[in-house]
């Protein structure tokens, strides 16, 4: 195994390829500027990430008593899709930093279990910027690509599976569509999910304490690309005992229950993918939004933009549903009305408007 770091993670279950740094933070307000005015891309700023309040890690602590089952069998599920796939009984996991990192730490649990011979690498793959290749190649010059499989956590728009396809589409090293698995894949783009519904995935609704303390990626020309260390957060720190959680669960699954997870066909795909543009298509019409990056579906996805981004809209399918508490507490915070759109979402469950600034 490549040497990295694991932070709050064992070693065993991850070895984060990035450099550690020590970036300053920059107020979010700002960074929104920056990023809409051209002047810096998203990648190349960090803004500080907040102790969850009582009502975030409660909300998380609901997520994970009612869906971690699910994960867990999820997780079961995508892992024997995947354990035919293996090269003289090796899997090579590249997961995404930050959503893939719990998803693939779990997958490695459950296939080593199987009797197979994990190694678990998380890398950064920015949107208009590709995937740190100098990572990649590091993980390919050890293990080849033959059984190299990547992995995040859900699909909103699709936008980091494309990325992924157009960080590969010159390398003869990889051939046909790349081998994606997500747990939830809403809109169609990924090779292999456990189901394409919007729901609510614990480990979404947490950032660097579900992810082994590690910042997002900060992007890097000439070498592995970075991250800070959210020391600040360790006394908040649930990386393990989610993991450990969930895949105790997992154990304790019937293995005669669980069936392995189907790719999608050719049609589910392109319906799957015909609506989620549908949607986007209508609320970008709505408001006359021309950058779809403004745009963030999805529980999760819309969530996190609330945290780390400056909201405009907070669009949900139904406001009493339990599963967009914390999307909503953080709304009523933010001082940002809620609008319940019902089937106008489509498939998702909530949609965030990131605010335009004027350039």
């Amino acid at each position: 195994m490549i040497q990295g770091f694991s932070g709050s993670y064992l070693p065993s279950d991850v070895q984060f390829l990035l450099r550690q740094l020590n970036v300053e933070v920059t107020d979010i307000a700002e960074k929104e500027r920056l990023i809409q005015t051209g002047q810096k891309h998203y990648s190349e700023m960090l803004s500080a990430e907040p102790i969850p309040s009582a009502k975030h890690q409660q909300i998380y602590q609901q997520a994970l008593d009612s869906y971690g089952l699910r994960m867990a069998q999820d997780i079961q599920s995508l892992a024997l899709a995947l354990l035919p796939l293996q090269v003289n009984g090796e899997l090579v996991l590249v997961s995404f930093v930050r959503a893939g990192v719990p998803i693939a730490v779990l997958l490695n649990r459950a296939l080593t279990a199987m009797g197979v011979r994990v190694m678990h690498y998380g890398v950064s793959i920015v949107r208009d910027k590709g995937i740190d290749h100098h990572a990649l190649n590091s993980i390919i010059q050890q293990h080849g690509v033959e059984s190299l499989i990547f992995v995040d956590g859900w699909t909103g728009k699709g936008a980091i599976s494309q990325e992924l396809s157009r960080s590969l589409a010159q390398d003869t090293r990889f051939s046909g569509q790349p081998r994606l698995v997500t747990l939830a894949d809403p809109c169609g783009h990924a090779w292999l999910a456990a189901s394409a519904e919007d729901w609510l995935i614990p480990s979404g609704m947490l950032g660097a304490t579900v992810s082994g303390l590690v910042s997002r990626s900060l992007y890097n020309a000439v070498d592995w690309h970075g991250c800070n260390s959210c020391t600040h957060l360790q006394d908040y720190d649930v990386s393990q005992s989610f993991i450990d959680s969930v895949d105790t669960l997992r154990q304790q699954l019937d293995p005669n229950s669980i069936l392995a997870s189907e790719a999608w066909t050719s049609e589910q795909q392109q319906a799957l993918q015909r609506k989620s543009k549908s949607v986007i298509q209508y609320f970008s019409q709505q408001f006359g939004v021309s950058n779809i990056n403004r745009i963030k579906v999805g529980i999760a996805e819309a969530t996190r933009a609330v945290m780390r981004r400056v909201p405009e809209h907070i669009f949900v399918k139904n406001k009493a549903d339990n599963d967009v508490a914390l999307l909503v507490s953080l709304a009523q915070q933010a001082g940002i009305e809620i609008q319940e759109v019902g089937e106008g979402l489509g498939q998702y469950r909530a949609l965030t408007l990131i605010k335009g600034m004027k350039v």
